[in-house]
């Protein structure tokens, strides 16, 4: 037996406190818990160190932590930049025969720091010759290195030339967005100048700060019955817009972006591709004048330019044409080019 009388136990399966009062057998000890007494085998009951030593163990140990409670800290951004999308450069130094630190090369980086994943199509020209492309991606708050460039090439006129799409699709966030950068050599040693009396490691330029919402095409102004009858008298012939082949209006905006007008043109050639994107233009084109619209845009990115150089060839030699521009636009960047109809 290895209780005696006036022992301290733990009724295990009740986990209360008791005290021994008396040995009946070798087998079994009368209880006393909470001034009630009764049988007990004394193989359920036991010393009540274990417990105590629970319990301490409990109180030492920390209150869980579930997933809701825990505290979400937003990412420290790698880079000290505001919100939206940067180009950052990291000049490189080296010594020169005077022992004066000089501009080698610049480290360019694709910063993004705002909460939507981004895909992009980068050109890097020089003199308007493409000398680099690249497709990749870049993450939510997350950075991409480009590439390096000698600083002595600023003197050939660089141009970045970007062109976004979203990682998820978004129905209210716009297809496509473009960017561009043209650093100017002056006004780049100028910010390393800056930066180097500053003591910082980088300079930056904003490409944009939020990628932007899907615009409405605006709707095609149309002639008043009244209006057109006063045309007819006067003896000009007047096409009802409503009733051109039976169709309506085509939208002021014509996007040529291959994915656009086909779900095969992976298989397709360079040449097939071109082929079918100026076709769909020239159909637009003549939609276009049937229902006399006064201008139009047409999307055909930026690129290697071959498709923007066969459409303002195309252009110039349509009888219906009264001008055309292309030129930055909020909307569409510097990858449309914006057409003027006669009538």
């Amino acid at each position: 037996m290895k209780f005696e009388v006036g022992d301290k136990v733990v009724v295990k399966h009740s986990n209360e406190d008791g005290v021994v009062k008396e040995i009946i057998n070798d087998k079994m000890v009368l209880v006393e818990v909470r001034g009630v007494k009764f049988p007990v085998h004394s193989d359920q009951l036991s010393f009540p160190y274990f417990k105590m030593f629970t319990q301490q163990l409990q109180e030492k140990k920390p209150p869980k932590k579930y997933i809701d409670d825990v505290r979400k800290e937003k990412k420290a951004p790698k880079y000290q930049v505001a919100e939206g999308v940067w180009l950052l450069f990291f000049p490189v130094f080296n010594k020169d025969v005077f022992d004066d630190d000089v501009v080698e090369s610049l480290k360019i980086y694709l910063v993004n720091q705002t909460s939507l994943g981004l895909k992009f199509h980068f050109w890097l020209r020089f003199k308007g010759e493409i000398e680099m492309e690249l497709q990749n991606e870049v993450f939510a708050l997350n950075d991409f290195y480009l590439m390096d460039i000698e600083f002595e090439q600023l003197n050939d006129n660089p141009s970045f030339d970007f062109e976004f799409s979203l990682l998820s699709e978004d129905k209210t966030k716009a297809e496509y967005f473009e960017a561009s950068y043209k650093p100017k050599a002056k006004q780049v040693f100028k910010q390393v100048e800056n930066i180097r009396l500053k003591g910082e490691a980088f300079f930056s330029s904003q490409l944009f700060e939020q990628y932007p919402n899907r615009q409405k095409q605006p709707e095609v102004e149309v002639e008043s019955p009244w209006s057109l009858n006063k045309l007819s008298e006067a003896g000009f012939k007047v096409v009802n817009n409503k009733r051109v082949h039976g169709e309506p209006p085509p939208p002021t905006v014509l996007d040529l972006h291959i994915e656009k007008l086909t779900d095969n043109y992976a298989q397709m050639s360079a040449h097939e591709k071109l082929s079918l994107q100026l076709s769909v233009f020239e159909k637009y084109l003549d939609k276009a004048e049937l229902h006399y619209l006064q201008h139009v845009f047409v999307i055909h990115g930026i690129g290697k330019g071959r498709l923007k150089e066969e459409i303002h060839e195309l252009l110039k030699h349509r009888p219906s044409v009264k001008n055309f521009i292309q030129q930055y636009h909020p909307w569409y960047g510097n990858g449309a080019t914006e057409i003027f109809l006669k009538h």
